[in-house]
């Protein structure tokens, strides 16, 4: 997160993980319909409402949180004591590592096949799993891959976990970018399973912080309770605005759905000419992970960000140090105009 604050930024930033911004003057908002204060304490009545009609759930299974990493760490801190076993996903998002590790959890880590699509593998989760396994962990879609789990490996995970007594934990913030046909949450094949999301990455509403565990009643309690270390009582404009949001979804989505299905064809034609990078086409999602032949990442990435004002994210923060990825929610126009730099680059780099 340092390097992503402070290093990613660039006249051409494909380091992003989600769509771009939706501004403020497209929803219907006006000051009256904001206060600074409300009835927030264990949940905003309206948004838990709101929520949970989103996600199709009851209302006593959500709690809000503070975006997905928020979410994330409150499911964590709820379901880890020190010295539990967590079986995490590699390569993964680096946050869910780190709270893990923060969390005093013994991290144990299952392989996703770069050479299979990082498709995501019952039996390399079976081969790491033991009977102190309490938590696995894992996301759909794939971060950083963008990789789908069919919700038969994933129901078998979760018969895996629920044999040794533990649960599943999945963040799915970036499942919505399927936007045909998208599969049902993790949660609802049963109560073994936790759920964590937000309307961050795929409607590019970052700024309203709207996260959310999906996790059974009595756990869910469990959270708002831990959560009183943490975030107390959320930021009620944000609320508020949130509330709006969802009412304008369907427009919001679709914006997404054309956006993403536009640069998805801009990004896999650039792979397509790109000998010197591995990937599959990308079929949805924001981001995508391609190997450079090579390797020597680390150097590149610096080279493109200081030769050609383009940046991308070292595969390295991922543990996958001859990968990068590139984020493809961005303008088309300054998706293609980076994605041209990242290809000069690539050429240039080769006689570096």
């Amino acid at each position: 997160m340092l390097w992503a604050k402070t290093k990613s930024h660039a006249r051409y930033n494909l380091a992003t993980s989600g769509v771009q911004h939706y501004p403020l003057s497209d929803l219907p908002v006006s000051w009256s319909d904001l206060e600074l204060s409300g009835p927030s304490f264990y949940g905003y009545p309206p948004l838990q409402s709101a929520l949970a009609a989103l996600c199709g759930v009851d209302p006593e299974c959500l709690v809000a949180a503070n975006g997905t990493s928020m979410a994330n760490h409150l499911a964590m801190a709820a379901l880890l004591d020190p010295g539990d076993e967590v079986l995490i996903e590699h390569p993964t998002y680096e946050l869910i590592v780190s709270t893990a590790q923060y969390l005093g959890a013994d991290v144990k880590r299952f392989h996703r096949d770069p050479e299979n699509g990082f498709a995501l593998d019952p039996a390399a989760v079976q081969k790491a799993l033991t009977s102190r396994t309490r938590l696995i962990v894992l996301t759909n879609l794939h971060n950083p891959s963008s990789s789908l789990a069919n919700e038969s490996s994933v129901r078998e995970i979760g018969e895996m976990a629920r044999s040794v007594g533990a649960r599943v934990l999945v963040d799915e913030v970036y499942l919505d970018a399927v936007f045909e046909d998208t599969p049902r949450s993790s949660f609802f094949l049963g109560d073994h399973f936790v759920v964590t999301s937000s309307l961050t990455k795929v409607y590019g509403l970052s700024g309203l912080r709207c996260g959310w565990v999906l996790a059974a009643p009595d756990l869910a309690q469990r959270m708002w309770r831990l959560n009183d270390l943490f975030g107390v009582i959320p930021a009620h404009a944000a609320e508020r605005l949130s509330i709006t949001a969802l009412q304008e979804m369907p427009r919001i989505r679709e914006t997404a759905r054309r956006l993403l299905n536009r640069n998805q064809e801009i990004v896999n034609n650039f792979l397509s000419l790109q000998p010197a990078l591995e990937a599959k086409p990308l079929q949805h999602g924001t981001v995508v992970f391609p190997r450079l032949r090579g390797g020597r990442v680390e150097r590149f990435c610096a080279f493109l960000r200081e030769s050609y004002e383009t940046t991308v994210v070292p595969g390295s923060f991922f543990e996958m140090p001859d990968h990068f990825r590139i984020g493809i929610g961005g303008d088309p126009a300054m998706l293609q105009a980076g994605l041209a730099r990242l290809g000069d680059a690539i050429a240039a780099f080769a006689d570096f």
